[in-house]
C-alpha cells in the first residue's frame, strides 16, 4: 500500500504542464515553436507570391496553392498542436482525422448538391410559359 502512494506521488512530481517547464525543456518549447511559426510563415509567403507571379502554370494555381495549404495544416499539427504518431497521441490522430472526414464529406456532398441542382429544376423557359 505504501508503494502505490509512493509511485503516485513520484508519477505526479514528474508530471508537468504544458509552460510549467524549466531549464532545457523550456528552450526546446520555444525553439519549436519559433521553428514552427517560421515554416508556417514561410508557406504562407510561398502561397502568395504563388499567386502573384507566373512561376506556376496559371490553371495549376489552385492545386499548388491545395498543397501548400496541406502542409500548411501538418506545421500546425505537429509544431502547434505537439501531435505526434506516437502511442500516446493515438486518441488524437484519430479524432482529427475523423474530423477531416467529416469536413470531406461536407465539402463533397455541399459540391456535389451544387453541381446537381440545375438537373432537378424545371428550364426558366417552361417557368416563364407557366406565368403567362
Amino acid at each position: 500500500m505504501n508503494d502505490d502512494i509512493e509511485r503516485e506521488v513520484e508519477a505526479h512530481r514528474r508530471d508537468i504542464a504544458p509552460g510549467d517547464e524549466q531549464g532545457p525543456a523550456i528552450v526546446r518549447g520555444v525553439r519549436g515553436y519559433l521553428i514552427g511559426f517560421v515554416l508556417a510563415a514561410a508557406l504562407t509567403g510561398v502561397s502568395f507570391y504563388i499567386t502573384h507571379s507566373t512561376l506556376v502554370w496559371t490553371p495549376s494555381i489552385p492545386i499548388a496553392l491545395s498543397v501548400l495549404a496541406v502542409a500548411q495544416m501538418g506545421v500546425h499539427v505537429v509544431f502547434f498542436l505537439h501531435m505526434t504518431s506516437g502511442p500516446d497521441n493515438l486518441n488524437n490522430l484519430l479524432a482529427l482525422a475523423f474530423g477531416l472526414l467529416i469536413v470531406v464529406l461536407l465539402v463533397l456532398g455541399s459540391l456535389w448538391i451544387m453541381t446537381h441542382m440545375n438537373h432537378r429544376n424545371m428550364p426558366t423557359e417552361q417557368i416563364m410559359q407557366m406565368q403567362r
